[in-house]
C-alpha cells in the first residue's frame, strides 16, 4: 500500500488542497470567498461528527448557547487524521487505476 506513487499522489493532492484554500486564510479577501467553498465542508465535517456522537470534539461539550462551539485540540488533530486518511485512500485508489491503466 505504500509505494512511490502513492506517496507522489498524496503529496499532491495536500499540496493542491493547501494551495486552494490558502487564500481563505492569508490571501486576499476577494479569493477568500471562492477558497472558502474548499475549507468549510473540511471544517463543518466537525459538527457532523460530533452529531455522530464522537465525544470531546467540541468545546464545552457542544453546549455553547447561542454560538458554535470551537473544536478542541482533540477535534482539530481527529479531524487532520480523518480527512489525511481520506486523501492517502483516494491517492492509494488513483495509483492503482494508473497502474492498471498501464498494463
Amino acid at each position: 500500500m505504500v509505494e512511490r506513487r502513492t506517496a507522489a499522489i498524496f503529496a499532491t493532492l495536500v499540496a493542491a488542497y493547501f494551495l486552494l484554500a490558502a487564500p481563505a486564510y492569508v490571501g486576499p479577501s476577494a479569493l477568500g470567498e471562492y477558497s472558502a467553498i474548499v475549507v468549510m465542508p473540511v471544517i463543518l465535517s466537525l459538527y457532523l461528527f460530533d452529531r455522530l456522537g464522537v465525544p470531546g470534539l467540541l468545546e464545552n461539550d457542544g453546549l455553547c448557547g447561542w454560538g458554535w462551539c470551537g473544536p478542541t485540540a482533540f477535534g482539530l488533530v481527529f479531524l487532520a487524521l480523518f480527512w489525511l486518511g481520506v486523501a492517502w485512500l483516494a491517492a492509494w485508489g488513483l495509483a492503482r487505476l494508473l497502474a492498471r491503466r498501464q498494463r
